[in-house]
């Protein structure tokens, strides 16, 4: 388990160490996001739905009227992956779809009033979760944990 783990250092034909695997932090964050979405799951499970759906009510909930364009650019998938999801979505009654009013190609995105309930419904053990590991870690915690969260992003310059 976590307390045995321990972290092993790469060696070059030298036999001199390169790199260090750290499979501690590797491994707390396979079961840090194995229990962060076990509770959304469970209940996305309940309609039919997995983790695509609920990336796309979470976006879309935190910025309605964003268009398919930008969720794509966000979500980093193709098309054809969203469209799938998307369209489930949307026949399920939790996204409405409105033609941009300047662009008829444009897609804006809104959740409804389900999509919303769901959205917060998904949130709020996240959410419990996370105050819960941040009042543990102590003062100062959240900006640490933020910080180390942005610099593992590949997005993040610097």
């Amino acid at each position: 388990m976590v307390g045995q783990i321990r972290d092993e250092s790469i060696r070059d034909s030298a036999g001199e160490d390169v790199d260090t695997i750290d499979f501690e932090i590797i491994e707390l964050l396979f079961f840090a996001y194995r229990d962060f979405t076990g509770d959304p799951d469970a209940i996305l499970e309940k309609s039919g739905f997995g983790r695509a759906h609920h990336r796309v009510v979470h976006f879309v909930n935190r910025e309605p009227g964003m268009t398919v364009a930008d969720l794509l650019e966000t979500l980093k998938i193709t098309k054809q992956s969203l469209a799938r999801v998307l369209k489930q979505l949307i026949d399920s009654g939790y996204i409405r779809q409105v033609t941009g009013p300047e662009d008829r190609r444009q897609r804006m995105l809104y959740t409804t009033p389900e999509g919303q309930a769901l959205a917060r419904a998904l949130a709020e053990p996240q959410s419990r979760r996370i105050a819960d590991a941040l009042a543990k870690a102590g003062p100062g915690a959240r900006e640490t944990v933020k910080r180390f969260l942005a610099n593992m992003m590949n997005d993040v310059a610097g």
